[in-house]
């Protein structure tokens, strides 16, 4: 049955609600009456990505009530259907109002009985995974909304094994979500409170030092990054949460001219540098580019706010920087690791890797050329989790997907496994080698006779 949005606005006005979202509700209601029925003709949908839209009033949007609604459906869902003790790792990127939609969902789950262990400060997607696996916790949140533009924000929800949620729980949370009124369904309590009962556990540096010592511990080919040393890397976050972590593991792997782009070094969820923070799009490379030039360095890396995603760009023969397409990526670390693998006599009894249905077949023809098994899934990370725990009994996973165990988050190539190697990494050529390698990636069709029109 449709719904009177007007009817809704109303209970808004007259609910238990805050004055400044009431103001903002008058305000719409004065200047922008669309605006009003979008934000409030239906509830913000949850699906196996969780929530995402754009921040504002209403129940349609990113803000503090339709999380705490959220968070609410997944503690009831928990509750009903998970054995205890229950608990929950939460991180946030540099999104505006991340910390706050952080502290709400904390909040929400430590009235609910639901031991909360929240970063101090914003992290990648990777360590709240890494943490979901290392606390043994039931599940994970991560308020972000990735690469989208500055008006939007989210609400990931991830499960046991650090894998975004899998339909058939996202679609349980959504129908608790639905059963919950909004003004007098949802608990929340005193964060000061929580944090003082133990309720709400910080988590900090020692988990950033646990994931690091994992992340490294990763590497194929040391001897190859010893060699690619002293090759400049210049590196943007773009205002997001890679702007530590990224360039210290680059570090400690022994990189040791790594340039940041001060500019976008800068925590800043209004992105005042790039049209959108996609390191998927050149053009926001364009003071990457500046700082390449200047240092003389060959190589651009970004990360996006969450730092899930990474763009590369590299310097081609007539000294203009291109990007290398995930395709062209993917093909690129698949066939560095199986040479790697076999360089150093490490390749698994059974090797296996994973793409989705839509990637490039570049890599099942790599894969296949080198007696690696190639399975496929659906689109999106949590399908590739799913395949990786059913073939584990039979495969050594070997994917450029994911990190070795106890880290099976196939987010966790955020950077330093792209660059360090392992269960998900790229080793050293990515500095030297793989740069020769797409600058002639007419060699590598040719080498597995492959059109290059896969790998576009």
């Amino acid at each position: 049955m449709e719904r009177d949005f007007r009817e809704v606005v109303q209970s808004w006005l007259d609910g238990n609600f805050d004055e400044a979202t009431k103001a903002q509700i008058r305000e719409l209601q004065a200047n922008d009456p669309v605006g009003l029925e979008d934000a409030f003709y239906r509830n913000l949908e949850f699906g196996t990505g969780g929530l995402r839209g754009i921040m504002g009033v209403g129940t349609n949007r990113m803000n503090k009530y339709t999380v705490g609604m959220a968070t609410q459906g997944l503690a009831n869902y928990m509750k009903a259907n998970c054995e205890g003790p229950l608990s929950v790792c939460i991180s946030y990127d540099s999104r505006n109002n991340s910390p706050e939609f952080a502290q709400i969902a904390a909040n929400v789950l430590a009235a609910n009985g639901i031991h909360v262990y929240i970063f101090d400060k914003l992290h990648p997607i990777a360590l709240m995974s890494y943490s979901v696996r290392m606390k043994k916790a039931t599940a994970g949140i991560m308020i972000t909304a990735s690469h989208n533009p500055k008006e939007y924000n989210g609400y990931k929800v991830y499960w046991e094994d650090g894998a975004q949620l899998p339909p058939k729980h996202a679609d349980a949370v959504a129908a608790e979500m639905n059963r919950i009124d909004i003004f007098n369904d949802v608990k929340v309590a005193n964060y000061e409170e929580a944090v003082a009962s133990g309720m709400i556990q910080i988590m900090g540096k020692e988990t950033d030092e646990a994931f690091l010592e994992c992340a490294l511990g990763q590497v194929i080919y040391q001897e190859e990054i010893d060699k690619a040393a002293d090759v400049k890397i210049v590196f943007t976050p773009f205002h997001g949460t890679g702007h530590i972590l990224v360039p210290e593991a680059l570090k400690r792997a022994g990189f040791k001219n790594i340039y940041p782009v001060a500019e976008q070094m800068v925590i800043d969820g209004n992105f005042p540098t790039v049209a959108s923070p996609n390191p998927e799009n050149p053009e926001g490379f364009y003071l990457g580019v500046e700082l390449a030039d200047k240092v003389g360095s060959d190589l651009i890396i970004g990360t996006d706010p969450d730092a899930d995603r990474i763009g590369v760009m590299v310097r081609g023969d007539d000294g203009k920087f291109l990007p290398i397409t995930g395709n062209q990526m993917g093909a690129l670390l698949l066939d560095y690791i199986i040479t790697a693998r076999k360089a150093t006599g490490t390749m698994p009894e059974n090797p296996a890797a994973l793409k989705s249905l839509v990637s490039s077949e570049m890599t099942r023809v790599i894969a296949e050329a080198n007696g690696v098994y190639m399975a496929e899934t659906f689109t999106g990370f949590k399908f590739l989790a799913e395949k990786i725990n059913q073939f584990k009994p039979v495969y050594d996973n070997f994917s450029w997907f994911v990190c070795a165990a106890p880290v099976d988050d196939p987010k966790i190539a955020v950077a330093v496994l792209i660059f360090q190697g392992g269960q998900g990494g790229l080793g050293a050529p990515v500095a030297r080698e793989v740069i020769a390698q797409y600058l002639e990636l007419d060699k590598a069709y040719e080498n597995y006779s492959v059109n290059s029109t896969l790998t576009q």
